[in-house]
């Protein structure tokens, strides 16, 4: 038996349909270090077990590569049954974003906080739908 790690898209559908989802927390929430997180994300996971990508601090500069890869790495088991929860720096959420895309040929979910509902939502894209606007 090999002691490699199955990657969760590689399991037979029956398997990957019984895990739990992930909730992909792009960065630690500013204050997480200091135990007084700014922002609660608890509701978040109704949606899924958390798995936090990279921590409050990380920033894209002036050489983006080194974040780039911890990104991918982090990222490479997510399945169009997971979750990003975009947070943090703009830039670090673009690039998680297009990693997502890479990985699941432009579809994903997100999940979206309505400040007046105070919950979150799930969001579906696909980058590739040729839907009309509405307007």
């Amino acid at each position: 038996m090999s002691s490699m790690k199955a990657r969760k898209n590689d399991l037979p559908f029956e398997a990957w349909k019984l895990r739990t989802p992930t909730v992909y927390v792009i960065q630690e929430i500013a204050g997480t270090r200091e135990g007084k997180p700014k922002i609660n994300i608890m509701g978040a996971a109704n949606y899924g077990d958390f798995k936090f990508l990279l921590p409050e601090l990380s920033q894209i500069i002036f050489s983006p590569g080194p974040l780039i890869y911890k990104l991918r790495q982090g990222l490479k088991d997510y399945s169009s049954q997971d979750y990003l929860l975009l947070t943090g720096d703009p830039a670090i959420i673009g690039v998680a974003c297009s990693i997502v895309s890479d990985i699941t040929n432009g579809k994903y979910k997100l999940l979206k906080w309505d400040k007046q509902e105070r919950k979150y939502y799930p969001i579906e894209i696909n980058l590739f739908e040729k839907g009309k606007l509405d307007e």
